[in-house]
């Protein structure tokens, strides 16, 4: 019997993926060149399903990079002269923190505690802040940003550019992607692909900010700079050799989504999340980490561990129904697990594992 993965990253692979990577084989597309007519068909119908699926709109590119780590810096280095301004609640948020530091910008952040969240009320802005550092998601605590919270952070900051990672909720967040200037994610998480492939979602405004700032500063990056990534967008094109196939599956994936609806994934996600938080509330040797329900992570749930040793919980859960959990994040690894509710997990698998996790 083949493993359930519930794991926030590498994930449980969305049920057509084997299928599509198999075509993909048949078709001998890790063969290909990234210059052919194939390829470039390929690029297409990967960005017009993203468009559809995500509501983005058709003047925003669509870049493909070997993870969302490799954003972070691409972000930075096109879209920041000067200053960035983080939001850090957990340790990928604050990672993007420190690699504006690393490259030498001047990083202002808002921090709250781990398992904590944020409102736009209590936002201010440093006033020579260029970009704007939002996390949709933030993997580690299972804090989300609201969507509307985002939007109020833009609108209330017009003149500033805001981007925001979506690396373990997207599709999952109804983001106005008219309005943000930039979201990203990789795709081992809600998409429930290998890892190996970021993707980069971009407006005109930021293509804008870069070119800008070529002309100025001299240096927006090389071959993976956002003037370059967009010219051969245009042309849907990459500038080296890509990962062809994952590129293709993903594109086959986002399909298989907007054949199913993206509400209907919504609503299914929100369901789970529902039966999971109910569970932990109610189970004796379980908590919910995040207390305020509003700031509640629908795609990654991390529950606190009491009495217990959450390796111990993992283990028994995995020998009695197949069930791989994922621990705590760093300091938590022994104390939380973080269950993973992307949309390649069904209803009847969640009920699953909270029958093998009471058993316990």
């Amino acid at each position: 019997m083949k493993k359930v993965f519930f794991t926030p990253g590498p994930a449980e692979l969305f049920p057509t993926v084997e299928q599509h990577y198999k075509d993909a084989f048949d078709q001998q597309l890790g063969s290909i060149s990234h210059r052919s007519q194939r390829f470039r068909d390929i690029y297409k119908h990967t960005s017009e399903q993203l468009k559809t699926l995500m509501n983005i709109p058709e003047s925003s590119g669509i870049f493909f990079t070997s993870s969302a780590n490799e954003i972070w810096e691409r972000i930075l280095q096109n879209t920041v002269e000067h200053e960035s301004f983080h939001l850090v609640n957990g340790s990928f948020s604050k990672k993007f923190y420190d690699f504006s530091s690393e490259l030498h910008k001047y990083a202002h952040k808002f921090e709250k505690p781990f398992g904590e969240g944020f409102d736009y009320s209590e936002i201010i802005v440093p006033e020579y802040a260029e970009l704007i550092c939002t996390t949709a998601n933030e993997t580690a605590s299972g804090v989300q940003m609201r969507p509307s919270e985002i939007h109020k952070t833009k609108r209330g900051n017009k003149d500033k550019l805001v981007c925001v990672d979506t690396v373990s909720s997207a599709p999952y967040p109804d983001l106005d992607m008219a309005l943000i200037d930039s979201a990203f994610f990789s795709v081992q998480k809600s998409f429930g692909m290998p890892a190996g492939l970021g993707v980069w979602i971009a407006a005109p405004s930021l293509l804008e900010k870069a070119e800008r700032m070529k002309t100025h500063e001299g240096n927006v990056g090389t071959y993976h700079s956002l003037p370059t990534l967009w010219k051969n967008f245009e042309k849907f094109e990459t500038p080296e050799t890509p990962n062809v196939m994952a590129i293709y599956v993903l594109g086959k994936v986002a399909e298989d989504m907007n054949k199913i609806g993206i509400d209907v994934i919504r609503k299914e996600t929100e369901k789970k999340a529902k039966v999971l938080y109910d569970f932990a509330e109610k189970c004796d040797f379980l908590d919910i980490f995040v207390k305020n329900p509003d700031h509640r992570s629908q795609t990654v749930i991390v529950i606190d561990v009491k009495e217990k040793n959450a390796a111990d919980i993992i283990k028994k859960v995995q020998a009695d129904v197949n069930m791989v959990i994922g621990s705590g994040y760093g300091d938590f690894k022994a104390t939380q697990l973080r269950i993973a509710n992307f949309a390649a997990v069904n209803m009847e698998q969640v009920e699953t594992l909270i029958e093998a996790i009471k058993r316990v």
